[in-house]
């Protein structure tokens, strides 16, 4: 990866802190990732869809039914992505979401693989693959994160906080 044109340092919104605050980027070599994303608590396609863009079937994700209260991490590098309040049944077979936890924990990338033009989702700590966003969404804003499982590991969260 080149990290030439990348600070090392970003601004994210954490949940656990309830404000945004500053991390390092998450940078490791390929090797790295394979021998972190295999094994407990990773599904076997988590190397694949994390660093490889791949895909999980349809309905076959832990998350595509998932209702609890909390929030949804990067499976790579543990950054806050998205909240079960923004979650919604697009019956699409994915868990999909209409926003993430805030604009700068993803970063977009425009993906033309399958003869189509997509926009990718990427954690923006470690550009992780989580998945593609799409605008037949719900409000407010018409957008649809259709995120793979595999990318993703759920906190489940106190409603007082």
């Amino acid at each position: 990866m080149d990290k030439s044109n990348q600070s090392a340092q970003i601004k994210v919104y954490s949940v656990d802190e309830d404000r945004f605050i500053t991390v390092d980027r998450v940078f490791k070599t390929e090797e790295q990732w394979k021998e972190q994303l295999s094994g407990e608590p990773y599904e076997d396609l988590a190397y694949k869809i994390l660093r490889r863009q791949g895909t999980e079937p349809a309905f076959s994700g832990r998350y595509a039914k998932h209702t609890e209260y909390g929030v949804y991490r990067c499976a790579a590098c543990g950054q806050d992505l998205f909240h079960s309040d923004h979650k919604y049944d697009s019956g699409t077979g994915w868990p999909s979401y209409y926003q993430p936890i805030a604009r700068e924990n993803v970063d977009f990338h425009e993906d033309r693989s399958f003869f189509m033009v997509r926009t990718e989702v990427v954690c923006s700590r470690c550009q992780s693959h989580i998945g593609h966003v799409f605008n037949d969404g719900p409000a407010p804003d018409g957008e649809r994160y259709c995120m793979n499982s595999a990318a993703l590991l759920f906190e489940p969260l106190s409603r007082n906080r």
